[in-house]
């Protein structure tokens, strides 16, 4: 069951389960300011909380091309 502060974790639907995957819970960002993000190969491993500002900064720089292509 997901609360306001239990992250609901998802990965991007342009995931093509190749393994190198990041999953974040984007439900904690307007109660707790931040955007966790987790490696999904290791679920109960380390999470790393961004601010939500920088956080749309990256994914709007990720969609407009900013940072290349691999």
């Amino acid at each position: 069951m997901t609360t306001e502060t239990s992250p609901h974790w998802f990965k991007s639907s342009y995931s093509s389960n190749g393994g190198q995957c990041l999953e974040i819970a984007d439900n904690l960002a307007a109660s707790h300011g931040t955007v966790p993000v987790r490696d999904s190969k290791n679920p109960s491993g380390p999470v790393l909380g961004f601010p939500v500002g920088p956080f749309a900064a990256f994914v709007t720089g990720v969609k407009t091309g900013e940072f290349g292509t691999v």
